[in-house]
C-alpha cells in the first residue's frame, strides 16, 4: 500500500521493511544474569515433568500434572479438584498483580528476562553465533551468495533449531499425562493423536517465533508493551541514555581535539550492535526496548576502556535523570523500588497468597452434594409415612478409601437408606465404604412420618470415620402431601 504526498513524487510506503537483527556477543552482568535467568526458566520448563512425588498407591507420583481426564491439577502435595478452580483463578490474579509489579518498580524486566519468546529467541540466538559465528559473520553470511558453506551452515543451524522447538513441543504434553509412559507412547505411536498435533503445532510455532519473527513478536504482535505503559510512572525504573552527559557526541580523537565540546558518547554503537530488537536506545524511550539491559553492559564496556565514568547507560527513573541532569544526586535505588505503588501491589499480592494457603490448610478433605429427586416429589406408602429420594454425591479427597457415616437431623423419625437396601433396615444413620480421591454417587431414601409441614427442611450430614474426622453438610428440604411440583 502506497501513497502520494506530492504530485510528480514517488509513492511513500507506509510500512517500513524489516531491518536484520544480528545482536553482538556481549559480557556483563546484566548478560550474565540473562544467562541464569534462562538456564533457570529452560530447566524448569523441561525438567518439572520429569520430577517424581510419591502421593501413595492411589495418585499419580508426578509431581506437577494437569489430569484432564480425572479432572485434577497436582503441584506436588497440593492436589486442586475441579470445584475448587478458585485456587488457579488466585495462581492468575497473583501472576496479573506480579506483572504490574514489576512494571512499576523495574519497568519492562519481564519482558527482558523471563518472557518465554525472550528466552527462547535468546536461546536461537546463542544458536546462530555457535553456528554463524558473531555480529559480522552473520552478516557477511545473509548478504552473500548462497554457496555450498552458506547451504550447510543455513541445514545445520535450522536443524538445530527444529530439535529445539520439538522438544520444546514435546515438552508441554508431559504436563498433561505421566512423562515416562507418555514419551514412550508417543515413540512407539501409541499415544492420543491429540499429542502429535500439540506437538506439531507447538513445534511449528516455536520454529518460526524464536527462529525467524523474534523482535517482530515484541514490537508487533505482543500487546503488553502498550499494557504496561498505563502501569509505569516517572518513577518506574527504565534503561535510559543519559543524553545530557553524552552529547553531542563525538569520537575519542575528536575530542582530545576539542576538549570540552563533545560529550561522553563516542558514538561507537555498541549498544545498537547489541541489542536483540535492534533499536537505539539514544533516541529515548522505544516499544522495541525490552530493558534487557544488554546495552548497559555494551556502553560501560566502552566507558571503561576510554576511561570515562561507567552509566552513560543505566536503569534510571525518569525523576532521578531530572535529578542528575540539573546537577543533583539521585535518591538510593531502595526509595524507588520501595514507594506506595510498589508496596501497594507487594500487599496486594501477599494478602493474595496467605489467604490461599489459608483456606488450603483449612478445606475439608470431604465434601457432601445433594440433590433432590422431583419425579416423583414424594411417595405415601401404606402406614402413611412419607418417603422422599435424593441423590448424594460424596467426593473423597484423600489419597486412601475412607469411611463415612451419613447422618439426618432436624426431621424427627427420620429413617434412611440407600440403593441395595429396604425400609425394614433403615435406621437414623448409616456407614458406608468411599473409595479413594474420587467421587461416589448414592441414591438415599429418606422416610419420615406424614404428619408435620408440608415441606420442611433438615441436614444431612456426611463425617469421616477415620484419624481425620473431617465433615460436610448441606440443608435440603423434604416434601409432603400438599407441596406443589
Amino acid at each position: 500500500m502506497a501513497r502520494t504526498d506530492h504530485p510528480g513524487e514517488p509513492p511513500a510506503s507506509l510500512y517500513e521493511a524489516r531491518k536484520g537483527v544480528y545482536p553482538k556477543k556481549v559480557d556483563g552482568p546484566f548478560r550474565r544474569f540473562k544467562w541464569a535467568i534462562m538456564a533457570v526458566t529452560l530447566a524448569i520448563y523441561y525438567g518439572t515433568p520429569w520430577i517424581r512425588w510419591d502421593r501413595g498407591p492411589h495418585a499419580p507420583d508426578q509431581a506437577v500434572l494437569i489430569d484432564l481426564a480425572n479432572r485434577r491439577f497436582y503441584m506436588f502435595q497440593i492436589e486442586i479438584w475441579p470445584h475448587e478452580f478458585y485456587y488457579v483463578a488466585g495462581l492468575l490474579i497473583m501472576a496479573g498483580i506480579g506483572l504490574f509489579l514489576v512494571t512499576s518498580a523495574v519497568g519492562r524486566a519481564w519482558c527482558g528476562y523471563a518472557c518465554p519468546q525472550t528466552v527462547w529467541t535468546d536461546l536461537f540466538q546463542h544458536v546462530d553465533r555457535l553456528v554463524d559465528g558473531d555480529r559480522n559473520a552473520q552478516i557477511r553470511l545473509a548478504n552473500g551468495r548462497w554457496t555450498a558453506e552458506k547451504i550447510g551452515k543455513r541445514a545445520l543451524k535450522y536443524a538445530i533449531y527444529l530439535t529445539i522447538a520439538f522438544w520444546t513441543g514435546g515438552a508441554w504434553i508431559m504436563y498433561f499425562a505421566d512423562a515416562p509412559t507418555l514419551t514412550q507412547d508417543f515413540w512407539s505411536g501409541q499415544a492420543a493423536p491429540v499429542a502429535y498435533v500439540t506437538v506439531a503445532v507447538l513445534t511449528a510455532t516455536t520454529f518460526v517465533l524464536g527462529g525467524f519473527l523474534r523482535e517482530q513478536v515484541c514490537i508487533y504482535m505482543c500487546p503488553w508493551p502498550r499494557i504496561q505503559t498505563a502501569m509505569m510512572d516517572e518513577k518506574s525504573l527504565l534503561v535510559t541514555y543519559k543524553d545530557w552527559r553524552g552529547e553531542p557526541r563525538g569520537s575519542v580523537k575528536t575530542a582530545e581535539k576539542n576538549p570540552g565540546a563533545f560529550g561522553d558518547c563516542v558514538d561507537c554503537n555498541q549498544c545498537v550492535a547489541v541489542c536483540p530488537t535492534g533499536i537505539d536506545i539514544r533516541e529515548g524511550p522505544q516499544i522495541g526496548c525490552i530493558t534487557c539491559a544488554l546495552c548497559i553492559d555494551a556502553c560501560d564496556s566502552v566507558m571503561a576502556q576510554v576511561g570515562r565514568p561507567r552509566g552513560l547507560i543505566d536503569y534510571c527513573t525518569l525523576d532521578d535523570a531530572e535529578t542528575e541532569k540539573a546537577g543533583g544526586v539521585a535518591p538510593p535505588i531502595r526509595k524507588t523500588l520501595f514507594r506506595p505503588r510498589t508496596l501497594i501491589y507487594s500487599g496486594l499480592w501477599g494478602a493474595i497468597g496467605l489467604a490461599m494457603l489459608f483456606t488450603l490448610g483449612q478445606r475439608t478433605r470431604l465434601d457432601l452434594a445433594v440433590q433432590h429427586e422431583r419425579s416423583p416429589l414424594y411417595v405415601q406408602l401404606s402406614d402413611g409415612a412419607i418417603r422422599n429420594n435424593y441423590t448424594l454425591k460424596l467426593r473423597n479427597m484423600e489419597l486412601r478409601p475412607r469411611p463415612v457415616e451419613i447422618v439426618v437431623s432436624g426431621l424427627p423419625g427420620a429413617r434412611l437408606w440407600i440403593d441395595g437396601g429396604s425400609r425394614e433396615t433403615a435406621r437414623q444413620s448409616l456407614r458406608m465404604p468411599l473409595a479413594p480421591d474420587s467421587v461416589t454417587s448414592a441414591r438415599l431414601f429418606v422416610v419420615a412420618p406424614g404428619a408435620g409441614p408440608v415441606r420442611q427442611d433438615f441436614t444431612i450430614t456426611v463425617r469421616a470415620l477415620d484419624d481425620e474426622p473431617h465433615r460436610d453438610s448441606e440443608t435440603i428440604q423434604f416434601d409432603r402431601p400438599g407441596t406443589q411440583p
